[in-house]
């Protein structure tokens, strides 16, 4: 009797000689191509022996031999058991083998008569190294729920046609399909194979359908879902459409494109899934078509002290405290929350000042206050065109209000102090070095120093109607300037005729656009940057130089403003 044990070991000595894993790193492309299909080859010879081996421990060590079987002899459970202190694999590649391995070998009757494999074709390939694991467990995982319905000839041949199309020796294709093809088209034969089509499993999902509630586990909300697949797919669009699309806007500079592109999302997809369902939910809950909750939206309920949200802005008792003083509490949750949460819930949603006294009874209830209202959203939201955020896709009616200048630092509840914000630039506003300020009621961004060294401020809107404004202005001066080229490059021309003192020559009427005294910025909650009242703010390249206030500027209403004697035309 020939003894595979040493036949294997042999084999195994020979291959780590002849083709030790060092000599790969040196081979050229094609030579490394060619090396690993043939090691894939032989790979499929030792899957299908593996396969094999597992499938005859498990027939051996079947519940009905009891302590005769063979897992029972060696101490083990079952035989997954034992082919798994035996191989060193994990429990699921055990079972694996053994249910591949189950489904291919032959079978014996109650009269010891043997049966054919389930799958024969399938065995075949598998034990002729043509079919590799992967393919032979998406052929019998696919056909298997169709065995009750399916007839014998039926099932014959759309094993045949997918082994085909495994090996390319079918007519389906001109190579062979990779395992997820493969198991793309066992599904699809399963559905031909039912008569009654994908009926009864929609049936038996609608019944098994649901969204579980959340258990708090390790500072999180974990739950369950059981999604039908058309809702399903509907969600999978939407994540799609705002995680993969990333466009740079179209009025950055070539210097500022590149510094654009070199910006790296740090959420995983797992949490950019998640922050686009926060701001799904957030746009139903402003839905008038909500069912009201006791005559008032569905509203999230979240206390906190009041020296700890104003903690960090030196106001009230809370001067001397740290921004990061105290929790929050939501209803119904038992989580507690960090106060940047809380301020941001205070940011988007306003807060009411409920004074409890030591008895815990209410001994003043305050009107709620800082609350964006539903016409000055929609302004923000026009301006805007989106979360303000570089790069990031999020739209305008999915976004937050978020307060430039922070309400506990006395920041005005008006569209000249709310900027558009989606739930996760808003919530790590204060962490992500992201600044934010308001010129003239427009807002404008300034990347963090670990994204872009030496940044610029840069108008933040993505309206449509904006970016066409911004993209005319651009136009307009790279023509002035190609205009103003041509003049210098041009030969002198005659003397003008002198002027005459006290005639001063006029130039259409035009007013730079105002910079108020102090430039608010956000990023930090509380920070911002001052100027003096009365100090020119610095030059900023490509925008007029604004009037200093208090200083009074001539001009006639309707009529060209004077340019001063020797003031070089426009």
């Amino acid at each position: 009797m020939n003894n595979p044990t040493a036949t294997a070991d042999r084999l195994s000595r020979e291959l780590a000689a002849g083709v030790p894993c060092d000599l790969l790193a040196g081979l050229p492309d094609e030579l490394l191509l060619q090396a690993t299909g043939a090691i894939e080859r032989l790979g499929r010879r030792v899957d299908a022996l593996r396969v094999t081996a597992a499938a005859e421990i498990a027939d051996r060590s079947r519940t009905e031999l009891g302590s005769a079987g063979l897992s029972a002899t060696k101490g083990c459970r079952n035989g997954a058991d034992l082919v798994e202190r035996v191989t060193l694999v994990s429990g699921r590649t055990a079972a694996d083998r053994i249910r591949l391995g189950t489904e291919t070998r032959q079978g014996t009757s109650l009269t010891g008569e043997e049966l054919p494999a389930r799958f024969p074709t399938v065995a075949a390939a598998l034990a002729a190294g043509d079919l590799g694991v992967d393919a032979a467990s998406a052929i019998v995982t696919g056909l298997l729920p169709a065995l009750p319905v399916a007839g014998t000839t039926e099932l014959l041949a759309a094993e045949l046609e997918l082994v085909g199309a495994a090996t390319g020796t079918g007519p389906a294709g001109p190579g062979p399909d990779g395992a997820d093809e493969i198991r793309r088209q066992a599904k699809v034969w399963q559905v031909i194979l039912d008569q009654d089509g994908a009926r009864p499993l929609e049936e038996r999902s609608l019944r098994r359908r649901g969204f579980s509630a959340g258990t708090a586990q390790d500072g999180l909300m974990v739950g369950r879902y059981a999604f039908m697949p058309d809702v399903y797919a509907k969600l999978q669009r939407v994540f799609d459409a705002y995680i993969f699309t990333r466009t740079a806007p179209s009025f950055y500079s070539d210097e500022e494109l590149d510094a654009h592109q070199r910006e790296k999302d740090p959420r995983s997809w797992t949490q950019q899934r998640h922050d686009v369902f926060a701001a799904i939910i957030d746009l139903i809950s402003r839905s008038s078509e909500v069912p009201t909750i006791g005559g008032a939206p569905p509203t999230v309920l979240v206390s906190a002290r009041a020296e700890d949200l104003s903690a960090g802005h030196g106001v009230g008792p809370s001067v001397g405290k740290t921004a990061g003083h105290g929790v929050g509490h939501i209803d119904g949750i038992d989580i507690p929350v960090s106060m940047r949460t809380v301020r941001q819930y205070a940011c988007t949603g306003g807060t009411q000042l409920v004074v409890i006294g030591a008895n815990g009874a209410i001994n003043a209830l305050g009107t709620e206050q800082r609350l964006f209202n539903r016409q000055q959203r929609r302004a923000i939201n026009l301006r805007d065109g989106g979360c303000i955020i570089p790069g990031c896709t999020i739209p305008a009616y999915w976004t937050e209000i978020h307060h430039v200048i922070p309400d506990a630092a006395g920041g005005p509840t008006h569209t000249s102090n709310g900027v558009s914000l989606c739930w996760y630039h808003h919530r790590t506003i204060e962490t992500s070095g992201w600044l934010i300020r308001m010129i003239a009621g427009a807002p404008q961004v300034k990347a963090p120093p670990w994204l872009e060294t030496n940044a610029k401020w840069r108008p933040a809107s993505k309206s449509p109607t904006q970016l066409t404004r911004i993209l005319e202005k651009r136009t307009a001066g790279t023509a002035g300037q190609d205009a103003l080229s041509a003049r210098q490059a041009a030969p002198p021309a005659a003397p003008a005729a002198p002027r005459s003192a006290g005639l001063p020559t006029l130039r259409p009427s035009g007013r730079p656009e105002l910079s108020p005294a102090g430039q608010s910025v956000s990023g930090v909650a509380g920070r911002s940057e001052d100027r003096p009242s009365g100090q020119p703010p610095p030059r900023t390249p490509g925008r007029p130089q604004p009037r200093t206030p208090g200083r009074p500027q001539p001009r006639t209403s309707g009529r060209p403003q004077p340019r001063p004697l020797g003031e070089p035309p426009p």
